[in-house]
């Protein structure tokens, strides 16, 4: 077969797989559809991998090399396989952290080895733009690797999640910015590959610190939005991988996912009221002060038992369930679901109110009622069930924290000050269940507890909920 005619096959294959891929935001845009969206992801990205290699078939070194790329998507597929049937639900933003730092460490390695390949010879303008496009992908991919590294430490508790207020961190981080661009005009205009690699060298560790310094500075309450943030990175990082390999369908899937990534990381800004400027630049969610000057909290905690909560339950018309990272620790979903069954059989309007940053990463807490069988059309966002609250006899609070305090509406002085919440204080009742009166991830007071019609149901949320379920 001539090379001509393996290109037409591989660019028409390319041109499917994007389609594919389209298909796949597009499924994944909503709980009924994701199924589907997952599926033709995988159909694009199998189409993706056989069209590439496929495309390169009539060249000599290719042929050679594909034992060594079989032997190394065979060891992917087992890593991958493995990791899949083994993380648990709710250890998924970490998974999800640590896929994008391989992501940004793959751009820094295919940056460096096109730069040292001998067999590429560019002159001219075209040299000046494919330095470029190594410069920028080196770049973006360190970045995006060392932040997502912090990210997963951050998200699996070995780092603590307390921004790190460095002094003049903002001019730490101007001068990394100014040192990048000189740095990036030297390596542009060197005449030697070793003046040029030395260049790259000291912009890649940079990048690294600055990628650390970035997520080190943005508290815990924020990283759902970090992870979208990484995950926009992370796209961009390979549709600049694209164009250094000219590879047609990586800059438009790299494209795709940094802008879907981007975008709902605006979405998400936009439900925390914080800016969508301040994520890019790092420091997100640090502006506020440490919760020093909050209001005094007043008031008492009145703890309630599962029997109790049971009677309560038993003489109810309308409950609102809304999740938390609680729920997802103590893999409650199930019994949740069963306990959702067992009202809407004795006739109460149940629904679920679902914060945009519950958990850990956009959508955690959709996942995992989707997971329970939990009907969709019983879940609901915010804002629509803000609306109803005050007409709700009992909200069901179930590990959640920081979605639900009151100190973002009514302390100026608050860390998540502006931030919009559930407001679960306005409903007849409320009970919470917690294992104890710890601090959400945020590390802020929840006046809640201390409300006349909030009563805390403390213990393992799982063992709380079966409790409930027998007193019914």
């Amino acid at each position: 077969m001539s090379i001509g005619m393996a290109s037409g096959i591989t660019l028409g294959a390319y041109i499917v797989a994007s389609i594919f891929f389209i298909l796949s935001l597009g499924g994944l845009s909503s709980q009924e559809s994701s199924q589907r969206g997952n599926l033709y992801g995988m159909a694009g990205m199998g189409l993706a991998i056989a069209a590439t290699l496929w495309g390169d078939v009539a060249h000599d070194d290719v042929v050679r090399g594909y034992g060594v790329i079989a032997v190394a998507m065979a060891v992917g597929a087992v890593i991958g396989g493995i990791l899949a049937a083994r993380v648990q639900m709710t250890s998924m933003p970490e998974l999800v952290a640590l896929l994008h730092s391989f992501v940004g460490l793959a751009a820094v390695f295919v940056g460096f080895s096109t730069y040292l390949d001998t067999n590429v010879h560019y002159t001219g303008v075209a040299k000046t733009i494919h330095d470029i496009e190594i410069y920028l992908g080196v770049l973006i991919g360190a970045v995006t690797f060392t932040g997502s590294v912090i990210a997963f430490g951050k998200l699996k508790g070995i780092i603590g999640s307390k921004s790190l207020m460095l002094p003049a961190r903002h001019w730490i981080n101007l001068l990394i910015l100014v040192a990048c661009i000189y740095l990036g005009y030297e390596f542009v205009h060197a005449d030697e590959i070793d003046a040029g690699l030395s260049r790259l060298l000291i912009m890649t560790v940079l990048a690294c610190l600055f990628g650390i310094h970035m997520v080190m500075a943005i508290g815990g309450a924020d990283m759902p939005v970090v992870i979208s943030m990484l995950n926009s990175y992370s796209g961009w990082a390979a549709a600049v991988t694209g164009f250094m390999l000219s590879n047609d369908l990586l800059i438009v899937t790299g494209a795709l996912v940094g802008s879907s990534g981007a975008i709902l990381s605006y979405i998400m800004c936009r439900a925390m009221n914080r800016a969508f400027l301040s994520v890019i630049i790092g420091g997100f969610g640090t502006t506020r002060s440490s919760g020093s000057g909050a209001q005094e909290i007043q008031g008492e905690v009145v703890a309630i038992n599962a029997h109790e909560t049971g009677e309560l339950l038993s003489n109810i018309d309308s409950l609102v369930i809304v999740p938390g990272y609680g729920m997802a620790v103590a893999h409650a979903q199930h019994l949740v679901s069963e306990l959702t069954k067992k009202l809407e059989g004795r006739g109460v309007k149940v629904s679920f109110a679902i914060h945009p940053v519950a958990g850990r990463m956009p959508g955690h807490m959709n996942v995992l009622l989707a997971e329970a069988k939990v009907p969709y059309d019983i879940v609901f966002e915010m804002d629509q069930i803000n609306k109803q609250l005050a007409n709700t006899n009992v909200v069901l609070v179930i590990g959640a924290n920081d979605i639900v305090n009151p100190s973002a509406m009514e302390s100026p002085d608050s860390p998540i000050a502006g931030m919009p919440v559930i407001e679960v204080w306005n409903a007849h009742h409320v009970v919470v269940l917690k294992r104890s009166m710890a601090s959400g991830y945020a590390g802020v007071e929840n006046p809640l507890f201390y409300k006349e019609n909030t009563r805390m149901l403390f213990g393992d949320a799982k063992e709380s909920i079966e409790q409930v379920l027998g007193a019914l």
